[in-house]
Parts: structure tokens; sequence; C-alpha cells
């Protein structure tokens, strides 16, 4: 396993997710009254061409309920067997079509040793199973032995899909779904070689200059081949249905085969100790050339050979069959450009090629019931001409914000053609990057490692408040980092980014050696706050770099991807040394990294047509006006609901825009007057002021109670007024909760959701529950609450259905400071979810510590907003925590911005004159200065009583 206890744990836990959680498997998970009757049987066949050896494959055929019908031919995935595609075969068989699934050799009850859909085995397997089908007296046949059959399946299963249809031409069609092209490009990928054609994925360059070794990956691969190997040979008798091969007296196990010792990524053998006596279920060569790239990360030609041999690219320029191509965007195993390669080798074949997109993968799950829908119509119309051809040339799905129950919002686009394939070339944006020359350096031993993100779990990272931040970690001074200025308008990125760079030796130990670094584009929100869009990552091996310290200039291909980048978002590239997932070299090196060029990233857009499905809300509209067009009163409820549903297409995924807001009262009282914010996802807004200052006012209006005088509200892109639909998005807890003491908690909350008449499963309980951290205690009677569990409780109702914009007033009322802790924590890892808080507060020093932003009203008016630092360091005053004060004024005062610094003890107070604390920091750092704390100088209640006055602050 890779090296230390922190990496042991991370490939231990992508294991985990093979072998618990199914990731590179279809899993059955539904219950279905069968329209189709099933048959097992062990199929006997040649365990290799020409030899006396068999092998055998335990199988189910699903048979519909009319046949003779067409074939479909299922594999599993890697680490599965015949039942994890349970789900798959039976849907298709009540689509009318003959289904046989099997596990293929080395897998579940099946004999035989792995050999990674060797074309001499695992697809010899398939072939003789075709021969199978074509002697079934349910199967339609085109000819004498050749059955009308097509191929499906996933990642493994989806590589026997290409191999069988390259190789036996009785295959009519095939539908590879989250696949590879090459697996030697795949397993050890070098994003630094090959040039970008449009938006495609390109496959890098020759694999013959070394990739980066993907360790995390394949150790996770290989651990879900370990164990006891099933054997094959003359005098075997062939298992039975029901029989257990471990009681199977007559299957002994075959010499050698017992506790696997294969070796791990980092793990150097003694010379000439290949591990073949312990290969598990694993053929000699595979462990082989396991061995060779998992001992220094550098795949031997032998093991190049191998994987070629068994990749789909060994074949793809002899499918001609239609086939349909299905990629996950959330795939850091076999990402966009494997598909992109199999697209261009099978089109320049002369084959006719469909690409989707979905929002899935090993990291992001299997497709769902929909694409699972047009993979079947696209199998039913080849197979039998029937129904309209859905294979469109090329089509991306989109996911967008969290819906109220909590799933992704996904928009699927088509276009017109799929990128680079006889099309004209993709448009694509030129972003700018800003940065200097940086020295990132590799520390010995390559430890700590940067980590973004944890192969085959990284959707259920992503969607963790508690682990997002523990996986994606790039340590300091190990990279180099360049930022974009805020985008002025969203901009969907469809594809892979590229970028070109300056890479040169900054240490004698990085002189004439080859360079290893790991390139990562993030999506930076208005808040700081970033993430790594799928988790990609271009490795990139720079061979040789010149001794004499002079700069390569490098042109790097980034993992495709489609991103929506939302105004006010930012592009950081960065560029690092380490990454967990990935065999580094040990070595301590530096590099002097600086973008080439223009300085910018391009990013390919492919425009489209975006799909809808169901009734037009137009026409619904319209019905809904002919029906009340007879009573005034309705006329003029339908133009308020009418103007409740128009979207502004611009603010669609913003959470709240307050523009020119005023309410005033007879006797001219104005509670607010022309008040304008925005708040944006992932934000803690604390809404601050002195009492009157029209802060509840202001929330009153914001939940649609109280009707503005001038200006507006709008949350995600729709107006607020009383009854908008939209207001279902919003959660709120304001002036009291009301619950009944003599209800339990989790009685009183059921309560409540049931009186919005909402579904019950929307309500999301135990989620909400969880983030309020409530435990047992929800199922006592309110009345045995302390005032911290009431507030708690509040807080959780405000959450059930997860709303995407929560509002609190006062939430920490009448709770002690343990209490106020909890209560922060739960604000904060409620927003870390993607969502939005807005919190009224007169706890001044507790929104400092809470929230991420802060307005400060003041007699009905703004008189300040923006991020809580930006406040509190309005003068330009900071300070620094260093180990060296004489050395840190010097270094300040010598940095270009700086107005003045002087120590006090340990400490160092500067006047930055608005210059971000970053940039002192880092001056700091070149010159030598170790920094244990930056902050404002000042505290928010300073700068709260400036703004509005002393004497004028909430008591």
């Amino acid at each position: 396993m890779p090296r230390g206890k922190r990496a042991r744990l991370f490939t231990l836990l992508a294991v985990a997710a093979v072998l618990v959680g199914g990731v590179l498997v279809w899993v059955d998970t539904d219950d279905q009254q069968p329209g189709y009757t099933t048959n097992e049987a062990v199929i006997d066949v040649a365990a290799a061409p020409g030899s006396d050896d068999r092998v055998q494959l335990d199988s189910t055929m699903y048979v519909p309920e009319e046949t003779p019908a067409p074939a479909v031919l299922l594999p599993h995935g890697f680490g599965g067997d015949k039942n994890s595609v349970t789900r798959e075969a039976t849907e298709l068989a009540e689509r009318g079509f003959v289904v046989l699934t099997y596990s293929a050799r080395g897998f579940g009850r099946s004999t035989g040793r792995i050999a990674l859909n060797d074309p001499d085995h695992e697809i010899a397997d398939a072939s003789q199973l075709v021969d199978y089908l074509a002697g079934r007296p349910e199967v339609l046949l085109d000819g004498d032995g050749d059955p009308r059959v097509g191929v499906t399946g996933a990642s493994y299963g989806g590589a026997v899909a290409l191999l069988l249809a390259g190789t036996d031409d009785r295959v009519d069609v095939i539908a590879p779904v989250m696949t590879y092209n090459d697996l030697g490009q795949a397993l050890l990928p070098n994003a630094a070689t090959g040039e970008p054609v449009d938006a495609r994925t390109p496959a890098p360059g020759a694999f013959s200059e070394g990739g980066v070794f993907k360790q995390a990956w394949a150790g996770t691969l290989f651990s879900a081949g370990l164990g006891p190997a099933l054997p094959s040979g003359p005098g075997v008798e062939a298992l039975e249905p029901g029989d257990d091969p471990e009681e199977n007296e007559d299957a002994a196990l075959a010499p050698g085969a017992g506790e696997a010792t294969l070796p791990v990524p980092g793990q150097r053998l003694p010379a000439g100790d290949t591990g073949s006596g312990a290969c598990g279920r694993f053929t000699e060569e595979v462990c082989a050339a396991y061995t060779d790239v998992a001992t220094d990360g550098v795949a031997g030609e032998e093991t190049q050979a191998l994987l070629r041999h068994v990749s789909p690219v060994s074949v793809t320029d002899r499918i001609t069959v239609p086939t349909l191509l299905v990629q996950g965007t959330a795939d850091t195993l076999f990402g966009l450009d494997q598909a992109d390669a199999n697209a261009r080798q099978i089109t320049d074949a002369g084959g006719e090629v469909s690409v989707i997109w979905y929002t899935g993968g090993h990291d992001g799950g299997v497709p769902g019931s929909q694409l699972r829908d047009t993979i079947a119509d696209f199998l039913l119309h080849h197979l039998t001409g029937e129904g309209e051809d859905p294979g469109i040339p090329f089509a991306y799905d989109v996911q967008g914000a969290l819906r109220t129950n909590g799933a992704p919002s996904v928009r699927t686009v088509e276009a017109d053609a799929y990128p680079g394939l006889n099309s004209e070339p993709t448009e694509r944006r030129q972003i700018t990057l800003a940065g200097s020359e940086q020295v990132a350096q590799r520390p010995p031993g390559a430890t700590p490692a940067g980590v973004s993100g944890l192969p085959g779990l990284n959707r259920i990272v992503a969607n963790s408040s508690r682990l997002s931040g523990l996986f994606t970690i790039d340590p300091p001074g190990q990279s180099a980092t360049f930022t974009s200025e805020p985008m002025d308008s969203q901009v969907l990125v469809t594809g892979a980014p590229t970028v070109t760079l300056n890479v040169a030796a900054a240490s004698d130990a990085a002189r004439g050696q080859d360079a290893v670094l790991f390139v990562k584009l993030y999506d930076v929100n208005p808040n700081g706050s970033r993430s790594l869009p799928g988790s990609a990552v271009a490795p990139v091996r720079i061979p040789s770099l010149p001794s004499d310290g002079s700069p390569v200039e490098v042109t790097v291909t980034l993992p495709g991807v489609v991103r929506p980048l939302e105004a006010g978002h930012s592009l950081q590239l960065v560029v690092a040394t380490t990454d967990q997932a990935y065999a580094t070299p040990t070595e301590p090196a530096a590099y002097r990294i600086s973008l080439a060029g223009d300085s910018a990233v391009s990013v390919p857009l492919v425009p489209g047509t975006t799909m809808t499905s169901g009734w037009p809300t137009a026409q619904l509209l319209g019905i809904g006006g002919v029906l009340v067009a007879a009573a005034l009163v309705a006329v003029v409820a339908a133009i308020r609901r009418r103007r409740s549903h128009q979207v502004d297409p611009e603010l669609v995924d913003t959470p709240l825009v307050i523009r020119n807001l005023t309410k005033s009262y007879p006797g001219g009282l104005t509670a607010v007057k022309d008040l304008s914010f925005r708040v944006e996802r992932g934000q803690v807004l604390g809404l601050l002021g002195p009492n009157g200052a029209g802060k509840t006012t202001t929330l009153r209006m914001l939940m649609g109670l109280i009707q503005p005088t001038g200006g507006d509200i709008t949350v995600f892109g729709r107006a607020i007024s009383p009854g908008a639909p939209v207001l279902s998005r919003i959660g709120s807890f304001v002036e009291g909760s009301g619950f009944l003491p003599h209800l339990s908690g989790a009685a009183n909350l059921e309560l409540y959701w049931a009186a919005t008449g909402r579904p019950a499963e929307q309500a999301r309980f135990e989620e909400a529950l969880e983030i309020a951290g409530l435990g047992d205690a929800v199922h006592r009677r309110v009345r045995t609450y302390s005032q911290g569990m009431r507030q708690r409780l509040a807080i959780a109702q405000a959450m059930l259905g997860l709303p995407d914009l929560l509002v609190l007033d006062e939430p920490t009322n009448g709770l002690d400071p343990p209490q106020i802790h909890q209560m922060r924590e739960v604000l904060r890892r409620y927003a870390a979810t993607g969502r939005t808080v807005v919190v009224s507060s007169h706890l001044l020093a507790e929104v400092e510590q809470t929230c991420t932003h802060v307005v400060v009203m003041h007699r009905g008016t703004l008189v300040a907003s923006g991020e809580v630092s930006d406040i509190v360091s309005a003068g330009g005053e900071a300070t620094f925590r260093v180990d060296n004060p004489e050395a840190a004024v010097k270094a300040l005062q010598e940095t270009d911005g700086v107005v003045s610094a002087r120590a006090d003890v340990d400490v160092v107070h500067a006047d930055l004159d608005g210059m971000p604390r970053s940039e002192a920091v880092a001056a700091l750092v070149r010159a030598g200065v170790a920094v244990e704390q930056a902050g404002p100088r000042r505290r928010l209640e300073d700068a709260f009583l400036q703004l509005v006055g002393e004497g004028e602050h909430e008591r």
C-alpha cells in the first residue's frame, strides 16, 4: 500500500468503496414483478484458443414473454459478478430482450483467472457466449450461428462491449458505459503531452514517454481481484447451480492460490521476485505487470504492451457497428478523454458514434433510470428497427443547484455534433490568470502530500461538510497558484481546459531529473471557498529538466469537465508537487513555475439546446388564466402568481438579492430605505444594526409577511410576494417557535410539517436533526428541554425540507457560551452543504466568529456590507504573530504598499493600506519569517461602533 498511515487509510477507504459500496459495478436495488423467466446455467468454455483446458462461467439468461427476440449480452463491472447487473438485466428483459448475464472468469462462482479482458481469455469467453446465444431457440437469428445481439456494460463490462465488437463481427450494436480506451493511459496518464483539439478531452501523447501512476485507483482495482482463485482444466468438475465452490470436493484450490501478497505501490521487491506465487485470482502476467509499475511507478515495455493488448484501443480501428458511448463527468478513474479516444477511433473506422456525458462515473454513480431507458431505446432501435433513433451526436448533463429535497438539479444539453468529429472547431474562451513566478517545493518523502479527493468516494466527500475540507488540501509551499478575475457572466465549461506553463529546476536535486507535477483548476466562490470540479487532476511528467535552470514550456491538458462557472466566481489554477492519489517521487526538489504564452487558461464551450420534459409552464399558466377569468379577484391572484413564477435568468442560482428595498408606514415613518445587498451560496450572512435599524422589518419582507413600499426581493431569481412558490425554498425562525410542550420534539416537527401540506418524504427529518445535533433528545417532551435544546429544535424546524435559504432571527438568544458554540457549528455545517444562512443578531463577537459576511444597517439604511474580515480591517491595520519580529518588520517595511510596521513583543502590527493580508504573509514567508497567525487588528465590535456611533448599539 502507499507510504504512511494516512496514505494507507486513503487507499483502504477507496477499496471499501468497491467491496462494500459497489462503486465499479451496477447494483440491484429494485423489486419488480417479472414479465420474464430466468434460466441458470454453467457454460463451459475453452480456457484459451486451442487449449484443452476449460473454464466454467456461471450465467443467468432472462427470457421475455415473446420470443424469439434479439439478445443483449450484459457483462458486469470489475469486482462484481452476474448479480451486480440484475437491475439492468430485468429492465432490458421487460423491454423484450433476451438478456444473458454471467460472472466473468475469476469473479463470483466462475472459475479461471483474471486476465483483464485479454482477447484470448475474457473476450474469447464472450465470443463463446455469443455462440451459446446462437444455439438458443429464444434468440432471434440473423443467420446460421449469428444471433442478433447487442452488448452493454459499465467499466470493465463496457470494455468487453468494445473489445468484442472489434473481434466478433456478429455483434450488431454496443453501448459501453464509463469505460476506458487504453488502460495504460488511464492508469498512467501524462497530461503534458498531446495537443488540445477543440472541446475534446484529448488523449495524451506517446505512452513510452512515461505517465504518472494512479496508485490509489490501481490499489483499489487489484484489491478487488485478490483472494483464492477457482481452478480450471481437465478433470475439474463443472459447477452446477447451487454448488458452493469452497465445498466442491473436486474444486480444490489451485496451487499457490491462498492468501494474496501482491506488492503495493512504493514497495520494492527482491531482485527477480515478481510475486507470481501469490497472484490471488489474477494471471501471472497481470501480477508481473502490477509488480512492475507498483514498484517505482513506471511501466516497463512488457507492461506497456500488456496494457495495450487488453485495451479497446487495440481493436477500435475495426469497430463499425452503431455505438453509444456513455461517460461520467465525475470519474477520476476513466475520464472523458477515454470516451473521446474511443469516439475518434471508431469514427475513423467508419462507425456511427453517439456520445453522452452524464453527471456520474466511478466517483459519481451509475446512470439513472432515464439514461438507462435511453440506452435501452438505442439498443432496441438498432436491433429491431422500432422507434426513433435516440442516438444524438452529443449530449451532456449540467448539474446545477440543489433542489429543496437535497437532490441536484440536472439539465441536458444536446449539440449538433460531438466536438472534434467532422465539425467546425468548438469555441474556446481565454480566461486570463494573474500570478508571478513561484517556487514550489516537494518535501522529503513527498509527505505531507496534497489531497485532491478520495477516489471512488469523491461524491460522498464533496457532499459532506466534515470531509470536504480534509480531501482538497494543497500544503503550504508545495504549489504555485494563479487566479482569474471574477466572471462577469456564467461560463459553461464543457470539455478539457488547457494552459501553458514554464517549469524550471529551482534546486540541484531537480536539475536533469523528471519533474512530476499535478495541475488542477478550482472554482472559487465569491466568499473564497473553492471546489475542484470532478475532483479532476492533470498529472504531468516533464522529462529531464535542463541542468542550467532554464525553463521548459509545456502545454497541460486538464481533465474534461462540465462546469457552469457562475457570475462572480473565479478560476484558480494550482500546480502542486504532490498528490496522495498518485505515485510521486520521494526525493526533495524545488521548481520555479510561471504562466507562459498569454497567461490564460483556455476553456472549451459547446453550445447546444437545453432539453426539457413535461408540460410547458406557459401552457399551464394559460390554462390557469382561462379558468380564473370569470372573477376579478381570481384574475388579480393569477397576475400575482404569474409574477411570482417569472424568473430572472441571471439570478436563478443566487439565493438572495435585495434591491432598493423600502418600507414606509403612515405618519411618515420609514423603517427601511433604499436597502440593497446580495447573498451568495455557502455564505453565512450576519444582519447587524441597533434597535430600530430595520432588521426585523427586512426579514419579515423577505419571508413575504409584509409588502415593501418600494424595491424588490429576489430569491433564486424569483420575486418575493405573499404566497410566492419560492418561499418553499426558505426556512425561517423568527420571533419564537411556538412548540407544544406536552409533545416530543419529533412530534412537534411532524405536526409542523403536516401543516405545510407537503409530502412527508420531502421533510428530510433525519438530515435536519443530524445537522441540528439534537440526538436522542428529539424523542423527549419539549417541556423537559433546556433553552439551548429548544433553540436547536427551532433550527431543526427551520431546516425541514433542507431549504436553500435559512433565515434566523437571534438564534443564540438565551444560550450559554457552550450552547452558543454548538449553535455556531450548526450554522457552519448547514452553509457548508452549499446552502445559505442569514442571521440577525446583536452578539457581535458571535457574528464575527460565525458569519462569513455582514450587512450593517442603521436607521433603515445600509452603512456597510462585505466580508467580515474586510469590515473589521477597513482601516488597513493587521497583526501578525511571528517567530522573528525584527526580521518581519524589516521585510514589511521593504514591501511596496505597506505604510508602516512595528513590533510589539512577539507580534507585528502593520498598516497595509488596502493590501490583502495574504500578500503580506507571502512577503514574510519569502523573507524566511515563520507566520503563526495573521488577522485584522480591530474587532467587529470596534468596526460596528465606528459605523453606527457610540451608544447606539444594541444591548
